[in-house]
């Protein structure tokens, strides 16, 4: 199973039980721990078979598995490098390509802007999995048999319900993403894209988890391998569709989220002005927050309001106010007329507890509390 995940660009610690294999056009190649598990499973399965087919390769059969795995998932890896250059194609930072049990994933920074972004980034890594397959099948009609034709006859195969499983319409499978793309092009309303695909996905995780005992009605017996994998499967459909559809909830929330009627009162004074009168200003403007000024009104400090609680007031007079502010950083100034996705897209990219909130002419509007934009998610 392949994905594709949107996040942000920098790149990150890695989590525990993930190592880095490399890069690929700039692009981090990550694999899990998990991966090697598969790697034994799946010559674990194959073997057997192998060796019905080819008695004279013996023990060798486990070491064919063993090679089947690994090109197996280098062809999943040339379908997460399709969906990156399609990303990148249309001007969207890739950070990682990411191994795991049970395919990959592409991360990508942002959104897809248009319906049409949206597909061609989706589609391209199924039909390159297809084509894959399809060269995999050419192939072996050069090839006598043996084990190497065995391998590459597997991998066709692979390779082929690889692309075409992945083209089934529900989040977080890249045919989810087509579906989304379609729907939004015909309704205009990406939400309802998300939230139609996302229903698809949980419609595919139960017809996963509900084969095994369908083969049951058939007079078939399924082995506990295959409940297993049903079982992993519809999980994995099941929690990327459910995250697709909460994702689409909090997305229609988006446009309550406006930093001008979420910011606190706040003024700017001087660095050299003392505690004290700042203090005054600030209850006169009934203001919360103070912000350090320069010569030309524009933000260069923002006070700590516990190092203000814990100054004593015989202090506060000679007290320069700029004595108690931490540098500002351009990072953590937004502009008030903020709204919605691009607000948080800007708070995503440079997280803090608050910002200081400008107008266009640089002067101070207020201040921007995190905890605020939080509370405003959960309530909206």
């Amino acid at each position: 199973m392949t994905e594709s995940a949107r996040r942000a660009p920098e790149r990150r610690p890695l989590p525990r039980g993930t190592y880095r294999l490399g890069t690929v056009a700039g692009i981090d190649v990550t694999v899990a721990s998990s991966w090697f598990i598969v790697v034994g499973l799946l010559a674990v399965l194959m073997a057997p078979r192998m060796q019905q087919e080819l008695p004279e390769i013996g023990a060798g059969a486990y070491l064919a598995g063993v090679v089947f795995a690994i090109l197996l998932y280098g062809s999943i890896l040339l379908h997460e490098i399709s969906h990156a250059l399609a990303a990148r194609g249309f001007g969207m930072p890739v950070t990682v390509i990411h191994l795991h049990f049970l395919g990959g994933a592409t991360e990508i920074e942002g959104e897809a802007t248009t319906p049409w972004r949206e597909f061609s980034i989706a589609v391209v890594g199924p039909l390159t999995s297809l084509a894959v397959g399809g060269v995999s099948l050419l192939v072996i009609q050069v090839i006598e048999g043996g084990v190497t034709g065995y391998v590459v006859e597997a991998l066709a195969i692979a390779n082929l319900a690889v692309g075409v499983l992945n083209l089934v319409p529900g989040l977080p499978l890249d045919g989810g993403r087509v579906l989304q793309s379609l729907v939004w092009a015909v309704t205009r309303r990406r939400s309802l894209g998300v939230v139609v695909a996302g229903w698809g996905g949980r419609l595919a995780a139960v017809l996963v988890m509900a084969y095994p005992f369908f083969l049951v009605t058939r007079g078939i017996s399924p082995t506990i391998i295959q409940y297993v994998f049903a079982f992993l499967i519809a999980s994995f459909l099941w929690a990327g569709a459910t995250q697709a559809l909460v994702t689409a909830k909090l997305r229609a929330r988006l446009p309550t989220i406006q930093a001008r009627r979420l910011a606190r009162p706040a003024i700017g004074v001087p660095a050299d002005l003392p505690l004290s009168e700042a203090i005054r200003r600030a209850q006169e403007a009934q203001a919360g927050s103070l912000v350090i000024v320069n010569g030309d009104g524009r933000p260069a400090g923002i006070v700590n309001e516990a190092a203000v609680v814990s100054t004593p007031d015989h202090r506060r007079p000679w007290l320069p106010t700029g004595d108690l502010a931490r540098r500002l950083d351009d990072s953590l100034m937004l502009s008030a007329d903020l709204v919605g996705e691009p607000l948080v897209n800007a708070m995503n990219r440079n997280p803090a507890t608050e910002y200081v909130l400008v107008e266009a002419d640089g002067s101070v509007y207020g201040v921007l509390v995190t905890k605020d934009v939080d509370d405003a998610f959960r309530t909206g």
